[in-house]
């Protein structure tokens, strides 16, 4: 035990017992979460994108692992508003045995890469959550970790505060590929390998108008298989 552990010592967020952020206790009493299709928001298998519903630049599979509610959601916004960065670690390795254990198709020669922040907000924050959870998820599956090939060119109003039919119009265009990622085939017009699998990876997912952008980026430039990962909708 830490010295920090002592003068702070860990509680769990939803139940105050001792020990850990989050407790297997208030994680068991989380409802399940039905794997939907994201083009159509209907039940689909692993979450894997319906056959009718495929599109040239969506997502291929949408993953959501918790719903937003409860012992998830005050991790995220302890780890997001209060800056409690051990929150991350905690958050990543559930998400491990969650996907272990009841994800089985999921891709296991894949890239991971968070869904990136504008980067006055990474500056305020002092960090992106999403790539501070994503970076310890990678690495315990065994997956490639790229936290710079996308990038946030734009400042925009927070998602949060939007509507969902204004969510779209607030993500269009706010992201491009770091054009100088040694990821990239060089003076290629689709300069990403379409053999790898990607997925892509943010915190909450509410109307998906930013994974969706994302992908769309990425497909533009090359990428096969594109799935998307949250820790909650």
């Amino acid at each position: 035990m830490t010295l920090i552990d002592l003068l702070f010592p860990k509680e769990c967020l939803g139940c105050k017992r001792p020990g850990s952020y989050i407790c297997s206790s208030c994680i068991n009493k989380l409802s399940s979460i039905k794997l939907l299709c994201p083009e159509c928001q209907k039940p689909a298998v692993d979450g894997i994108t319906h056959i009718r519903c495929k599109k040239k630049l969506g997502m291929d599979a949408l993953v959501n692992l918790w719903p937003y509610q409860g012992v998830i959601r005050q991790a995220v916004i302890k780890l997001k508003y209060k800056f409690v960065g051990e929150v991350a670690e905690e958050l990543s390795e559930l998400a491990c045995k969650r996907i272990d254990s009841d994800l089985a198709l999921f891709p296991k020669n894949a890239t991971l890469i968070p869904v990136p922040l504008y980067w006055l907000r990474e500056n305020f924050r002092g960090f992106n959550q999403s790539e501070k959870i994503g970076k310890i998820l990678a690495k315990k599956m065994g997956w490639n970790f790229v936290p710079d090939l996308l990038v946030r060119r734009k400042l925009r109003q927070p998602q949060t505060q939007l509507t969902a039919e204004k969510r779209k119009e607030n993500v269009k265009g706010v992201f491009s590929l770091n054009p100088n990622h040694q990821a990239l085939q060089p003076k290629a017009d689709r300069p990403l390998d379409e053999t790898t699998n990607h997925i892509l990876f943010d915190d909450v997912y509410t109307t998906g108008s930013t994974l969706k952008e994302a992908t769309r980026v990425l497909k533009r430039n090359g990428a096969g298989q594109v799935w998307g990962l949250t820790i909650a909708k």
